[in-house]
């Protein structure tokens, strides 16, 4: 069973902690999905992950292409996994079942804290996932590094 992080957003924003974020999972040899609500959203991630040095170039697509199985990190909207899956980074409230925290090796939800609506999602989320059994992480940027402030073993 999969483990399920929250991080709370204060100090950067998404467009810089995503790209952190999934350097480390693609270390870890996984296949990630970036799902969001909002396909302009998606886009304009997508633009961000483009736009970054070239040293530190993160290799993703949109989902819709013909190369979506090929994709390291895929982009969408789409509450379907594909195949091979190891990673979900849910961003901008989007939805996350316990059975995808039970089936992937890692979930990460990442929420604005300077947004309530962000805030209180990410909370409602967090006690859902728990309530069903899901272990979980909440780790804060607080104080200006990234600290694990809360823990459930589900």
């Amino acid at each position: 069973m999969g483990v399920v992080y929250f991080y709370h957003l204060t100090r950067r924003p998404l467009a810089e902690t995503l790209p952190v974020l999934l350097e480390k999972a693609m270390g870890a040899g996984w296949r990630i999905v970036v799902r969001g609500q909002d396909q302009e959203r998606i886009t304009w991630l997508d633009d961000r992950l483009w736009q970054g040095p070239e040293d530190r170039f993160l290799p993703h697509g949109v989902a819709g292409g013909p190369r979506d199985h090929l994709q390291p990190v895929l982009l969408t909207t789409q509450p379907e996994l594909a195949e091979g899956t190891h990673c979900l980074m849910a961003v901008d409230g989007a939805d996350v079942t316990p059975a995808e925290v039970a089936s992937l090796e890692r979930v990460c939800i990442l929420f604005d804290g300077t947004d309530q609506a962000a805030v209180a999602r990410a909370r409602t989320q967090w006690k859902t996932l728990t309530d069903a059994g899901c272990a979980a992480q909440y780790w804060s940027e607080e104080s200006g590094k990234w600290e694990k402030k809360a823990e459930s073993k589900g």
